[in-house]
């Protein structure tokens, strides 16, 4: 008798702890080895902590999936997944490869969405992966050798959400270090919206703005772009900013697999998804992370974010495997919300629920920021296999602490 076989496509957040809960739960059940294969499909071997992707040093930012997969037994298929055809419960791969599933979790997240601009493609950098940060830094390492020109230490963000923000507060000590104690930093941050920070709410405004004065930000808002070259960024308002760099953090979208689905997606291209992760609609397929919209109270449903992927992959890697073997499954349910913002040199801002009011700033809130973004969000790196699963057990976590 062949092993049933589930794939998870995408190694984030969502899909390490998809594949590793899944892993758990078989050895939970006490399921013989060879009677069922969980395999992860991704463009690259590797787990990479996309959310650091924004600071200076990425050295600790990626690990190689070998040491978080092979200890658990969960194997690796290095390969772009192109298309999924739940009737016939296969995927497609751009190599010409087609897999065969039993079941399926989809956990390919998200990406940035870059707008057919004049200039952005051969010109702008993101941080949305892990190469295009360290493509951006080799640039900016590479600034020293323009010589005395403005441009050269002027950088232009577009984009004031969270991403930006972070992008922007992080970016003069960047420059500064590429360029010497010669160089003045500028750092110009553009936003259609009216204001920065639009969708971190009104209390946590004043901080952020504070904070993007005192690192010395200047903020352009109420203006797109509309053209980027290698001497800088043409704003709608006809403005031209000389920079020798262009980050682009404005806008998020799902991974367009979850198109070939056929079931309607949201404004983000989110499936929608019920209590236990499976996809509405389709049978033998769950999602999580940035590809799924699933209902985190009875009013709110997930953001892109880590903090809702990872305990969404270790639900759905636990009922994907109740799924296939008439197993019980649970529903995900996270009580609480929380949004911690790194500002840089002016520390960080905490705010708490989905209205986002602040309790915590300053270096009080960025060491809880560094907590999470060192520790907290970090699988098991020893390479023990008990470890591995006892984290993927399907539980939500508190709150991050802080305060003394």
């Amino acid at each position: 008798m062949s092993a049933k076989r589930v794939l998870v496509l995408g190694s984030g957040f969502a899909g390490l702890w998809a594949a590793l809960g899944a892993a758990r739960r078989l050895d939970e059940l006490t399921v013989p080895r060879d009677a069922v294969d969980v395999t992860v499909v991704s463009t690259r071997p590797f787990h990479d902590i996309r959310v650091r992707n924004y600071e200076a040093d990425l050295s600790a930012c990626r690990i190689p999936l070998s040491q978080l997969l092979e200890p658990a037994g969960v194997g690796h298929i290095t390969a772009e997944v192109t298309g999924i055809d739940a009737s016939a419960a296969t995927v497609r791969t751009a190599d010409g490869a087609t897999l065969g599933y039993d079941r399926l979790v989809l956990a390919a997240g998200s990406a940035v969405v870059k707008p057919d601009l004049p200039g952005l493609a051969e010109f702008g950098y993101d941080v949305d992966t892990y190469d295009g940060a360290m493509k951006l830094h080799t640039h900016i390492v590479g600034l020293a050798r323009r010589g005395p020109d403005p441009a050269a230490a002027t950088a232009v963000v577009v984009g004031a959400g969270l991403t930006g923000i972070e992008v922007a507060t992080e970016l003069p000590s960047m420059l500064s270090a590429a360029l010497g104690p010669a160089a003045t930093p500028r750092v110009v941050l553009v936003d259609r919206n009216p204001r920065v920070g639009s969708d971190i709410g009104e209390s946590a405004r004043p901080v952020i703005e504070k904070a993007l004065a005192h690192n010395g930000i200047e903020t352009v808002t109420g203006v797109g772009v509309s053209a980027v070259d290698e001497a800088g960024v043409t704003l709608s308002s006809g403005e031209v900013v000389p920079a020798a760099t262009v980050v682009w953090c404005a806008g998020m979208r799902a991974n367009p697999l979850t198109a070939q689905l056929g079931v309607p997606c949201d404004a983000l291209g989110r499936l929608p998804v019920d209590d236990h992760l499976r996809v509405r609609g389709v049978a033998g397929i769950y999602a999580a992370g940035d590809v799924a919209a699933a209902k985190m109270d009875d009013e709110h449903v997930s953001v892109m974010s880590c903090q809702h992927s990872r305990p969404m992959g270790r639900y759905a890697g636990h009922n994907v495997i109740g799924d296939l073997l008439g197993a019980p499954q649970l529903a995900l349910r996270i009580p609480w919300y929380v949004t911690v913002l790194d500002l840089g040199p002016a520390g960080a801002v905490y705010t708490e629920g989905w209205d986002r009011q602040v309790v915590s700033t300053g270096a009080e809130a960025k060491a809880t920021k560094m907590t999470i973004n060192r520790e907290r969000i970090y699988p098991p790196l020893t390479g023990d296999r008990a470890a591995l699963l006892a984290a993927a057990a399907p539980q939500v976590q508190s709150a991050p602490a802080y305060g003394p």
